[in-house]
């Protein structure tokens, strides 16, 4: 592109014709490695953060923990989980876990016993519906206990326990 020329020092201006504009010096083309952005967007980040699952270690209970299941959540981190030895407790669920490990209603988690509130806990680890099948088959869990079934697929038919009386025809004509 061409530049103007700019008023002398005089102050007069300079002369305005074309042939006295001066050719602008160009930049040298620029060309870095960059990577294309494939994401880009508002789902970048989303996309950033699928990692593969790393298989993990199930973890059991040792002393000073207890298995429960969470039966309410109540907001600020704490949640009221019904342990599996008989008490009802108001547990807390621990920073690391925060943010990264959503626990929900009906989860399985292993709960942190405090040596001084008896009433008080916190969450440690929330299992997967997967590791608390195989915490049961262990007999770590009671047989009795019903494990998020959201994520069971109980048959191609599951009616949720309701009955249905098939055997009465429905009359078109009638509706």
């Amino acid at each position: 592109f061409w530049l103007k020329p700019s008023r002398l020092k005089s102050g007069a201006p300079a002369d305005p014709s074309p042939e006295s504009w001066q050719r602008a010096p160009q930049a040298q083309p620029f060309s870095a490695a960059m990577p294309k952005n494939k994401l880009g967007g508002n789902k970048a980040k989303r996309a950033k953060a699928d990692a593969t699952k790393a298989k993990k270690e199930l973890e059991f209970k040792e002393d000073g923990q207890e298995y429960g299941q969470v039966q309410r959540m109540l907001g600020n981190g704490r949640c009221e989980v019904q342990c599996f030895d008989g008490t009802k407790r108001l547990c807390h669920i621990r920073g690391k876990m925060r943010k990264k490990v959503w626990v929900n209603q009906g989860d399985i988690v292993l709960v942190s016993l405090r040596d001084f509130q008896d009433e008080k806990g916190d969450i440690i680890v929330k299992y997967t519906s997967e590791e608390a099948r195989n915490l049961r088959t262990y007999g770590e869990l009671p047989e009795n206990v019903k494990i998020n079934e959201t994520d069971i697929l109980e048959g191609e038919h599951s009616d949720d326990g309701v009955e249905f009386d098939e055997s009465g025809g429905v009359n078109l004509d009638d509706i």
